[in-house]
């Protein structure tokens, strides 16, 4: 996706049901693609967002977390860590191919498909800001907020609600 891009028309789930990517038009929203529930740097990233919610909330900005796994998963995966993060089941890849982060990838020599770390930060008319793509986990969650606070790395302040 490149800056000034719609968010893509996809539906997903949760544990209530189907989530049109498209209901987080009208506030600003964070979309961060992970690529597996339970794991030692999906895990972090996710209590990091969580740890932020509450700042998150009060400049009036969603944030969703987005894998392959099923809503089930997500369920225990929120459980375990008390999360507050909205996580979103991408099980069929409409998600993950619209935003362009299911990639080839490399380990240990073999290659196989799988998700890139990825978080894209949407404005209140649902318009690609910014993306971070191949994230570090360490600190990123802040650098999200900063940049969601500020408009984008680049962009002009933006009132807080």
């Amino acid at each position: 996706m490149d800056k000034g891009e719609p968010i893509p028309d996809v539906t997903l789930a949760d544990e209530n049901g189907p989530v049109p990517l498209r209901s987080l038009v009208g506030g600003w929203a964070i979309v961060y693609f992970y690529p597996k529930d339970d794991t030692s740097g999906c895990t972090r990233e996710a209590q990091d967002f969580t740890a932020l919610a509450s700042e998150f909330e009060a400049a009036g900005i969603q944030v969703v977390g987005v894998s392959r796994d099923s809503v089930a998963s997500h369920g225990r995966f929120a459980t375990k860590y008390d999360l507050r993060t909205r996580l979103l089941s991408d099980e069929s890849g409409a998600a993950s191919d619209a935003f362009g982060v299911w990639v080839e990838k490399s380990m240990y020599g073999r290659k196989y498909m799988g998700l890139e770390r990825s978080t894209f930060l949407f404005d209140a008319q649902g318009l690609l800001v910014q993306s971070w793509r191949k994230v570090k986990v360490p600190g990123h969650a802040q650098a999200v907020l900063a940049a969601a606070k500020t408009g984008g790395e680049a962009g002009p302040a933006r009132p807080l609600r």
